[in-house]
């Protein structure tokens, strides 16, 4: 696989992660089964019973449909956003002394454990 293929394949993954549930459950299956289950549009087509064609046109929908969820709510961005913000902030409290790290260490534990609670639960 190309590096610019599998760029979007890892885009519409995370796409799906926040958005999936608001596609039509034809376009979430194949979703999943080619961009996260690597199936080709022959295999979703015979599996289903439709022309790949037909597998395609489905594909392409779902993915406009899932960049246009980002483009008016951005929460992909917005997650990778608070995610750099985290790193930052536990690569700051590292240069702290000791002594004071606790409790800022626990603060960024929860940042983080709430950010992840959101994608995992979007799964």
């Amino acid at each position: 696989m190309d590096n610019d293929a599998l760029e979007k394949t890892n885009r519409i993954n995370v796409l799906h992660d926040f958005y999936g549930a608001l596609l039509t459950e034809k376009q979430q299956t194949f979703v999943k089964c080619y961009f996260h289950d690597d199936y080709t549009l022959g295999e979703i087509a015979a599996e289903f019973q439709i022309s790949r064609q037909a597998v395609y046109e489905h594909l392409k929908r779902a993915e406009q449909v899932l960049e246009e969820y980002e483009s008016k709510l951005g929460l992909v961005d917005r997650h990778g956003r608070l995610l750099a913000g985290i790193d930052l902030l536990e690569s700051q409290i590292a240069g702290l002394p000791a002594e004071w790290r606790g409790p800022f260490t626990e603060t960024a534990a929860v940042l983080r454990g709430a950010e992840l609670l959101v994608t995992t639960q979007e799964e």
